[in-house]
């Protein structure tokens, strides 16, 4: 009698980071589709990153027409669409807004990370500093507004390459400073309109890549 152990089947396997990502992007790939709305995507996703096994896996793609291959199954590295990247757009366009005022009085507020920014936000800072960080939120709608007062205090706002910026601001004594360019437009990349009023403050925006692809190590960690 043979002492070998009988194969684990593949369902059984323990999933790797690329067998999520896989996964990930043809949820996104949904999205842009139609086949899924926003909350249908998030719950998906939600569950993706906290799948160990192929059989966790693959419930989540099953009502998905196939591409390329399963997308639950040992395949060759896909790469991730990063924030910024076209492709992913229309998955971060739709929604409810997270918040829509943050206030600091000799103080400070922030938000980064996974959050959606409503079609207008109210950012007020008075001796005081906030800092907006774009570069890995959704989007309510593929324009938003986002209002700044900024009274002997600042609002710093940064947002990933290939979105419109628009800057509308007022500064008396104060600045709204656009340093970097936003560089060319993506396609289906939403509109970032930057208004309001600076006294003895200054708004500030800048561009920069997100530190990790959306969908990364980052993200998976705040889930």
């Amino acid at each position: 009698m043979s002492d070998e152990r009988p194969e684990k089947p593949l369902p059984e396997l323990r999933a790797s980071d690329a067998d999520r990502d896989r996964v990930v992007e043809r949820l996104r790939d949904a999205v842009a589709e139609g086949r899924l709305d926003m909350e249908e995507f998030e719950e998906r996703l939600e569950a993706a990153y906290k799948s160990r096994t192929y059989a966790e896996l693959e419930p989540l793609t099953r009502d998905l027409p196939a591409v390329a291959g399963p997308a639950a199954g040992p395949a060759a590295p896909v790469p991730l669409s990063g924030a910024g990247s076209g492709s992913s757009w229309p998955a971060r366009i739709g929604g409810t807004g997270t918040s829509t005022t943050a206030v600091a009085i000799m103080s400070g507020f922030q938000r980064k990370g996974r959050w959606t920014v409503p079609a207008r936000f109210d950012a007020v800072a008075f001796w005081g500093g906030g800092e907006l960080d774009l570069r890995e939120a959704n989007f309510a709608q593929r324009e938003v507004v986002i209002n700044c007062v900024a009274i002997m205090g600042g609002v710093q706002i940064t947002v990933p390459p290939g979105v419109a910026v628009d800057v509308r601001g007022i500064g008396i004594m104060g600045a709204f400073d656009q340093r970097e360019g936003s560089g060319p437009t993506e396609p289906d990349a939403p509109r970032v309109i930057v208004t309001g009023f600076a006294f003895w403050g200054g708004v500030e925006i800048k561009v920069k890549p997100p530190k990790r692809p959306l969908g990364g190590p980052s993200l998976r960690k705040e889930l």
